[in-house]
């Protein structure tokens, strides 16, 4: 899962070298969150007008960690 997330962001991005993916431990919900840390400049790409392409990030990995049977949430700070 962290593979695609890099790799999804990574086509967005101009700093590639800025992104930082970190992963929590599952909480008592089975629930693992990834934090995404991508440059300054590059936050707007990331995030798009109205939250749009971080919106459809987030429905990306949810998929594919359904078809893995597990529960993700993706931060992005």
């Amino acid at each position: 899962m962290e593979k695609l997330l890099r790799t999804i962001v990574t086509e967005l991005v101009e700093n590639k070298d800025a992104i930082e993916i970190t992963v929590d431990e599952p909480n008592e919900e089975g629930v693992v969150v990834y934090h995404l840390h991508v440059a300054s400049e590059d936050m707007g790409r990331v995030i798009g007008k109205q939250g749009r392409i971080a919106k459809a990030i987030r429905t990306v990995m949810r998929a594919g960690a359904a078809r893995i049977d597990q529960k993700i949430m993706v931060e992005i700070d």
